[in-house]
């Protein structure tokens, strides 16, 4: 980037940088902690982008702090299949949607939640990267480093999530609890105001359009 002189950077961050957070929503200007190695990675690397910036600051640095990505583009041509055993809820509940797992594993339902599952904030991945086009547009015209939740303010249960997928997409999905996972927290969401304010960003789909396009792009692929 030196060579060529160039000082414009969007970073993918994400929502784990802030810990377990003391409430909710989840505000740009919350302390800052993690509790697994992921979100240790992505703080670092925020460490490491301030103090850039904090030792010249001709640089103009967006920090995306992503939420719970999910969903795929409607075209059916980008989206997401991982092998094995998914890490992520989405990609594990559409494994056994597909029949290719045959059940999906809950990790805990004795959170302090509205049903006792864990509750995310889930941004459709095209929202995501209209929230990426924003964040450029914007980092063009300034000369800053800044934060940005890219999220739609809403928590959804991981059985909410499970019921939502099963009516939208006419399919069942068998489940059983198991114990909860290390690092894990009972709620994460966003307030997504700043990002309003300072990218003229708002997500604009909603959790059917979601549960609807991550499933459809399987579909589609396995055809």
């Amino acid at each position: 980037m030196t060579k060529y002189n160039c000082k414009k950077l969007v970073f993918s961050s994400s929502a784990t940088v802030y810990g377990n957070p003391a409430s909710l929503p989840i505000k740009e200007d919350f302390p800052l902690s993690t509790t697994n190695p992921y979100g240790s990675t992505k703080l670092f690397i925020e460490y490491i982008l301030k103090d850039l910036y904090k030792s010249d600051p001709t640089w103009s640095i967006a920090i995306l702090r992503y939420f719970n990505p999910i969903g795929a583009h409607s075209s059916y041509l980008l989206g997401e299949d991982p092998n094995g055993i998914p890490n992520n809820l989405m990609p594990y509940i559409v494994k056994v949607a597909m029949k290719e797992l045959d059940h999906l594993n809950v990790f805990g339902n004795d959170y302090d939640t509205k049903d006792g599952t864990g509750v995310r904030d889930y941004i459709h991945v095209v929202d995501l990267a209209r929230g990426h086009i924003k964040a450029i547009e914007k980092i063009m015209k300034t000369n800053q480093i800044d934060c940005y939740n890219l999220g739609t303010g809403h928590g959804y249960s991981v059985l909410e999530i499970v019921n939502t997928f099963e009516k939208i997409n006419n399919v069942k999905i068998p489940y059983q609890i198991v114990e909860r996972r290390s690092g894990d927290i009972a709620e994460c969401y966003a307030d997504p105001l700043y990002a309003k304010q300072e990218l003229n960003f708002t997500c604009t789909k909603t959790l059917e359009d979601m549960v609807r396009d991550s499933y459809q792009y399987i579909v589609h692929h396995k055809k």
